[in-house]
């Protein structure tokens, strides 16, 4: 076949075999990834890396073989080449990378670097951001530079390119700022390292990762568009409602308040605060509040007219947990989506757990979540970090989304302890760099400016605290009382704690327990069953347990259970810590496990919430069945709690007299943060038979794999001024600390549905709908439970060869969730 007479082609349609030109894809991504990276003033490097991208699909190679693809060479042609076994393997990445390569990596220094910068985008978007420097001291960027012709087919494309596509890149590459504005970019950051190296390279790296977003979802938008034609006209492409009508409709919500003296009023105040300091600068902010104190309209009233202020694109609420972001997007979207075409097009939730369905209003928010295109979202902290360290490609392509954003982080305090400093690091790039203002919500207040300044600490004037004195706040809000109950010697049984509990139920009425692990939580569960016969007050309805053991549908259906019967008659819910940090519900007394301060904070604004009691009571224990150290946050935060107790009944005055003032979360987290500085950049241990590292340093300078190339390369540093393992860190970031499996348990109707769905599924690893819905019956369990499970021959391979593993029915309570032992036969058929 005469490839002369052939037209250079990008994509074929599978419905119609439509053909989409390489000519025209290109252009189409080189227009996005500009408009997307103009943000930061670097349009120009957008468009150039977005018209080479995929340069080398000029060649023949990658033509016949998208050609045999389709059908346009039949088998019997000599052109024809094996799709199965070709599928993945033609390059057409590299000639991109090398054409920019080849032009600045000889111009000195500053070229080099931004050569280097624009040449791992295109190098990489396949794959994900590929290592410079591997963790074992190998070239891994200049090895991508110097691949053979035969292999990476530059001058066969450049021969072959459309001539606009070789005029314009030309035209870029020649223009005599090329090297200068990006070069400004780099001083400005390194003028915001604090003359720290690791900080520089480690900004460095996510300016790289910022122009990769651009270039990634500027590739998916096009090529998706041009696949589903349809679904373009969907999309919102930052197009959205005025932020003054938002604030128009949250408004109308907040004039609807009780502002009468009380907790009302003491919010409305707080509103108006936020809205007083939403004129200030761009910056990074905090909002310490005590809980209940309305944190999430304020803060919202705060960023809509930040955003409007400042001509802002879109807002980010980022939340620990799944369970919390459910009751507040649906809060919102009361709020805010009160127009006729509104729904899903305002207020936008991307999570693990969501699952979107085939309804038309629905599969446009699954469009919109692909790269949060949306005015406000709403987003784990896991994929928050995700989008910041992650590997591959998915989730790396919304971090554009993040720049010229008002991002709210709430209980900031959840924030894991090992990713502090990279976190650190990445708020001051997205802030100093990208224009965007961060807001760290909280009731108490990690101390992210006191930590080591070197690896990356944050600035935060003192001036923008959203509420101008925050000592009153807490006296005002005060409306429990911490009683320490810890016994040193004789700690408290799971019976006395049970005992407790009741007592407390037939004083006041409800009464919540927090554990800190499942196995005390069921403990303690089981003992207040036993003597609830004897109580007048409560009955077997009015009972509740909580843990992870349960998959989300089962504690979703839990909490509206126990809300629905609070207020009304007495209630006992035993739980772990996940019912802790964010969730509405108001016990009038809570009996809470030794833990961190933090922790115990986040337990009290269960108690008496709505302020319906003078003072309610928290009562900390230390139960003798709880075994916690496998869990070293809790462990740690412990220990440093019961030194807090120490102090404080020492001289309570010193600590401002109260368990939950500010003096006292100040302490603790100085005492916390001392203890485990050094877990702050994410250990990683030994790896391959490599020296212990950490994602800091590997994401920064990289000082071990330069060490091994040292040592294989006579002395010699590396030519490439950027030297990160990018993918090994990321691909690390993506996996440690999970160590869990999860087991699709048969809940309720919707679960024994999913497990016959995907044990007869055609091709379970590709029906993604009913995996993802899956998800929402699913349980983390681990190692040392799924051994138990085993034996017990409790889970079963929904197909041979799958991975996907279902629990049998008798191993699931409606009390308890997955069970290690067989239970009742009337147990679980009735749930």
């Amino acid at each position: 076949m005469d490839i002369t007479l052939k037209k250079y082609i990008a994509h074929v349609r599978e419905t119609d075999k439509e053909e989409q030109s390489l000519k025209k894809h290109l252009i189409g991504v080189g227009n996005s990834s500009q408009l997307f990276a103009s943000k930061l003033g670097l349009g120009g490097y957008g468009k150039l890396i977005g018209l080479l991208h995929d340069f080398g699909k000029y060649s023949k190679e990658f033509q016949d073989y998208l050609n045999s693809a389709v059908g346009k060479i039949n088998p019997d042609e000599d052109d024809y080449v094996d799709v199965v076994g070709k599928k993945g393997k033609i390059d057409h990445s590299t000639a991109g990378a090398q054409y920019i390569w080849n032009i600045l990596g000889k111009k000195g220094n500053a070229a080099r670097m931004v050569g280097q910068i624009l040449s791992l985008c295109i190098a990489s978007h396949h794959s994900g951001l590929i290592d410079c420097i591997t963790p074992d001291g190998k070239d891994n960027f200049l090895r991508r530079m110097k691949k053979p012709e035969e292999k990476a087919h530059l001058e066969e494309a450049k021969s072959s390119a459309d001539t606009e596509i070789l005029s314009v890149t030309n035209q870029i590459l020649r223009d005599s700022d090329l090297i200068e504005v990006l070069i400004q970019r780099i001083k400005q950051i390194s003028e915001n390292s604090k003359s720290s190296k690791t900080i520089l390279y480690f900004q460095l790296g996510l300016l790289v990762r910022y122009l990769f977003s651009c270039l990634i979802d500027a590739d998916r938008l096009d090529t998706a568009n041009f696949e589903s034609p349809q679904n373009a006209r969907l999309r919102q492409s930052g197009q959205y409602i005025d932020w003054e009508k938002l604030i128009e409709r949250l408004d109308r919500k907040l004039n609807s308040f009780d502002k009468k003296p009380g907790i009302g009023e003491i919010r409305a105040r707080i509103s108006a605060q936020c809205l007083k300091k939403s004129k200030e600068d761009k910056g990074l902010f905090t909002l310490t509040v005590p809980t209940g104190g309305g944190k999430t309209l304020s803060s919202l009233r705060f960023a809509l007219h930040h955003a409007q202020e400042h001509r802002m694109e879109r807002i980010i609420y980022v939340i620990p947990y799944t369970s919390i972001i459910d009751q507040n997007a649906e809060e919102l979207r009361k709020i805010l989506e009160t127009g006729t075409d509104d729904a899903g097009s305002i207020v936008l939730e991307y999570h693990s757990n969501i699952v979107f369905e085939a309804k038309k209003s629905q599969w446009r928010e699954k469009l919109l979540a692909e790269n949060w295109d949306a005015p406000v979202i709403f987003t784990t902290s896991v994929q928050f970090l995700e989008c910041l360290f992650g590997g591959g490609t998915r989730n790396t392509r919304r971090m554009h989304q993040l720049a010229n954003s008002v991002i709210i982080f709430d209980e900031i305090q959840t924030l894991p302890i090992r990713t502090i400093h990279m976190f650190n690091n990445a708020i001051s790039f997205l802030t100093d760099t990208c224009g965007s203002s961060f807001v760290l919500c909280t009731a108490t207040q990690p101390l992210l400016n006191q930590v080591d300044l070197k690896k990356g600490n944050l600035s935060i004037p003192a001036q923008n605290e959203l509420m101008d004195d925050t000592t009153p706040l807490f006296a005002e809000l005060k409306r429990v009382e911490i009683v320490d109950k810890t016994r040193p010697n004789n700690r408290w049984s799971d019976l006395e704690i049970a005992e407790l509990a009741l007592k407390e139920i037939n004083l006041n009425g409800s009464c919540l327990i927090i554990v800190n692990t499942k196995s005390t939580a069921k403990s303690i569960y089981e003992q207040c069953k036993s003597l609830v016969e004897e109580s007048t007050k409560i009955q077997n309805d009015n009972f509740f347990h909580l843990s992870t053991n349960m998959c989300a549908v089962h504690r979703s259906d839990r909490f509206k259970n126990i809300k629905a019967n609070l207020g009304k008659t007495p209630v006992l819910c035993v739980s772990t810590q996940l019912i802790e940090a964010g969730v509405d519900i108001d016990f009038d007394c809570v009996i809470r496990s030794i833990a961190g301060m933090d922790s115990i904070a986040q337990a009290a604004g269960r108690c008496n919430r709505n302020g319906t009691q003078k003072l309610g009571q928290v009562y900390i224990v230390n139960p003798k069945s709880e075994y916690i150290k496998m869990l070293p946050d809790i462990a740690i935060g412990k220990t440093i709690s019961e030194r807090i107790f120490r102090e404080f009944n020492s001289n309570p005055e010193s600590l401002g007299g109260d368990l939950l003032h500010p003096k006292v979360m100040k302490r603790y987290f100085q005492y916390y943060f001392f203890d485990r500085k050094d877990e702050m950049s994410y250990s990683i241990g030994d790896k391959q038979g490599l020296a212990e590292d950490n994602l800091l340093n590997m994401l920064s300078e990289n000082t071990n794999g330069c060490s091994e190339y040292r040592r294989k390369n006579g002395n010699q540093f590396p030519v490439s001024p950027l030297r990160q393992s990018f993918m090994s860190a990321n691909k690390t970031f993506e996996v440690i600390g999970a160590g869990t499996q999860g087991i699709i348990v048969p809940y309720g109707a919707g679960g024994r549905d999913i497990i016959n769905e995907l044990c007869s599924a055609f091709d379970i690893q590709k029906d993604y709908k009913l995996l993802k819905k899956a998800q929402l019956y699913t349980v983390n369990v681990y190692p040392n439970m799924i051994q138990k499970l085993n034996q017990a021959d409790a889970i079963v391979e929904a197909q041979s060869d799958s991975g996907i593993y279902f629990l049998r029915e008798e191993y699931y309570s409606e009390e308890f969730g997955i069970s290690e032992r067989l239970i009742q036969k009337m147990e679980f058929l009735n749930f």
